[in-house]
């Protein structure tokens, strides 16, 4: 990369944005720390959270599921008995 892609890239100098994240570093681990979080804590609420929706996901699928079978159950037959009878009309 010439060092112009890379300014591109980076959205400014590579020291003004390095001295920008130290400084919003500083500035969001002071509020973590005065709200009492923990780094690993929001990883592991992260995480949590997307398993919920992973679990939740498969549980609508599952539901779905269900709600064909039942269906399926008595508009498979009808359709049978309708092609059936068709078939013996013609």
């Amino acid at each position: 990369m010439s060092d112009s892609s890379l300014t591109k890239f980076l959205g400014g100098s590579p020291g003004q944005v390095i001295l920008r994240l130290v400084f919003l570093s500083f500035v969001v681990g002071v509020i973590l720390s005065a709200l009492d979080l923990d780094p690993l804590q929001i990883v592991d609420y992260a995480v949590r959270f997307v398993q919920r929706l992973w679990d939740m996901g498969f549980a609508a699928i599952e539901n779905l599921l269900r709600y064909f079978a039942i269906g399926a159950v008595i508009v498979v037959p009808i359709w049978l008995v309708m092609r059936l009878i068709k078939s013996v009309g013609r």
